[in-house]
């Protein structure tokens, strides 16, 4: 895949997200911005949280994880679903009740002005730290693969990419950020499909074919009980999956705006518990993807690069595979990423005002 067919392939990207932002944000006011007005739609929420909780790290880390980690990521996944049950019927009622813009209002209702403002700025340091991790990952691989080429310095990269976040999201906020995550969720699942499709025919499976080979792949196995000194270790993996799904999206003001965004605490816990199911089918094809793409590197020959998170952008560019499967790897990692930087301004915002 060459430079000029990612870069078509991102300025096609972006011309669909501000289209999508534009035609959502338009109209929207101060209520539109922070809340959504309070009325999307608990399934429409729920669509757009299925992306809305994976970045660009997701997307090219999980399917590189499983040559040394197998799919044991699926008992943290675990833990994360009851850790949705948590934040669906523990802390959705709460928030609703008092009727909360930014989730750190309720440490001022609690404990006082300086709680709300401490757990405010904790919420701001640790979302620019994470959101900065996600777009420098997803801007080295661009940079690899497009600017590089060009002779565009890697700062320069990142300026273009946060100037187009801040563009398509100044205007609509939480209103736009609601349809432009349900576009990034149709992207990144159906480029995850089709990736796995193309791969497969890449290397000759058929479905059954290809669940045999990943069945019998010792990059397969799910459950770790055998040594508790282990990282992966199933009761240390699902406890830690309870605990970051609570604190990293039931205490998240970048999480939980979708949430709040619905009309009623009734309609927040469906589209929780139905975002908790979707995810554990997505994060298995991911796990599924990873697996298929070691197989197709040591059928094909292709030597392993020195980071896993290198491998899907390997054979997806480099691996002598359908153009498609390239367009569809940079179109699930940008969606990914702009969505994700794009939320954190939205969130970032709504919790300093």
């Amino acid at each position: 895949m060459t430079p000029a067919a990612v870069t078509a392939t991102v300025l096609g990207y972006i011309a669909v997200l501000f289209a999508v932002a534009w035609a959502s944000g338009r109209r929207a006011d101060n209520a539109g911005f922070f809340t959504g007005n309070r009325r999307t739609p608990w399934y429409m929420a729920a669509f757009a949280m299925i992306g809305a909780a994976m970045s660009g790290v997701t997307f090219i880390s999980v399917p590189g994880s499983v040559a040394a980690d197998s799919f044991s990521y699926m008992q943290m996944v675990a833990g994360f679903t009851v850790g949705q049950l948590i934040v669906a019927f523990v802390l959705i009622p709460t928030f609703y009740r008092l009727r909360v813009v930014s989730l750190y209002e309720y440490l001022d209702n609690r404990f006082g002005v300086k709680s709300h403002r401490t757990g405010a700025w904790f919420f701001f340091i640790s979302k620019m730290l994470g959101a900065a991790l996600r777009v420098y990952v997803v801007c080295a691989v661009m940079q690899l693969l497009v600017f590089s080429h060009y002779g565009f310095p890697f700062w320069g990269n990142a300026l273009v990419t946060m100037f187009f976040v801040w563009l398509y999201t100044r205007q609509g906020g939480v209103k736009s950020l609601i349809w432009t995550d349900t576009l990034k969720t149709f992207c990144l699942v159906a480029s995850l499909v089709l990736s796995i499709v193309f791969i497969m025919r890449g290397l000759g499976l058929s479905f059954a074919d290809t669940a045999r080979e990943v069945s019998a792949s010792p990059m397969s196995r799910i459950f770790f009980f055998d040594d508790p000194a282990s990282g992966r270790y199933f009761w240390k993996m699902f406890a830690a999956g309870i605990v970051l799904l609570v604190a990293m999206t039931g205490l998240d003001q970048d999480m939980m705006q979708r949430n709040l965004s619905c009309a009623t605490p009734r309609d927040s816990q469906k589209n929780i518990v139905l975002t908790a199911v979707s995810q554990i089918f997505v994060i298995f094809l991911f796990l599924v993807l990873g697996v298929l793409l070691y197989l197709y590197m040591e059928r094909s020959g292709m030597a392993a690069p020195a980071k896993s998170d290198q491998v899907f952008s390997l054979v997806a560019v480099e691996g002598g595979l359908p153009l498609i499967v390239g367009i569809l790897f940079v179109i699930g990692l940008i969606s990914s990423t702009y969505s994700a930087a794009g939320s954190a301004l939205t969130a970032l915002t709504t919790s300093f005002t």
